[in-house]
């Protein structure tokens, strides 16, 4: 396949207008393309990265959290996932995240991959994760602003649940769809 050079664009100015960290940065970017048109107020989104769990029980049951979210403004059921904390590799908050909002471990990770949900923004990193044979440990922390219920489902539940709309986030149903059909989706060669 034939392919003509594509060039980035160039960042003239970039100003923050919106900051509330580690959660969200807002900057209004003056940018050229590459005709050389000027835009003058194009808005760059900066999201904190976050690892996201497929966690399944030795009997292929997946662990899914029961609970509202406020950007939905709805109950919903999700994939354990957060945010990673400064310094913190993406294995070990999938880690402490599996432990602190279900109260289970495992010994048996996989990568599924990085990925961005949205290029014209950024938006933050997600980074997906398997845990087989995940065991009980604890209760879960519940230090966090989440009431959280946690649900075993097995894949045909979740399945079941995903096309009634009770899983509505892209990075949960796109790291279930990893999980579940890796011959469909080859492995993302980035490391964690």
């Amino acid at each position: 396949m034939k392919t003509r050079e594509l060039k980035p664009w160039q960042i003239l100015e970039s100003r923050e207008v919106f900051q509330a960290p580690p959660w969200i940065r807002v900057s209004r970017q003056k940018i050229r393309l590459p005709d050389g048109r000027i835009i003058n107020d194009y808005h760059q989104i900066r999201l904190s990265d976050f690892a996201l769990i497929v966690a399944s029980t030795s009997d292929g049951r997946i662990l899914v959290e029961r609970q509202y979210r406020h950007g939905l403004g709805r109950v919903t059921i999700l994939l354990p996932a957060g945010t990673l904390n400064e310094g913190e590799d993406a294995l070990a908050a999938a880690k402490r995240e599996l432990r602190e909002e279900a109260g289970y471990d495992s010994d048996d990770w996989s990568f599924l991959g990085r990925f961005v949900a949205s290029a014209s923004y950024g938006c933050g990193n997600m980074s997906l994760f398997t845990a087989k044979n995940i065991r009980k440990v604890c209760e879960p922390d519940g230090a966090d602003l989440e009431e959280i219920e946690i649900l075993l489902l097995t894949p045909a539940e979740l399945q079941a649940a995903i096309r009634r709309g009770e899983m509505p986030t892209l990075s949960s149903v796109t790291a279930f769809a990893l999980a579940t059909h890796p011959e469909i989706f080859p492995a993302n060669l980035q490391k964690p």
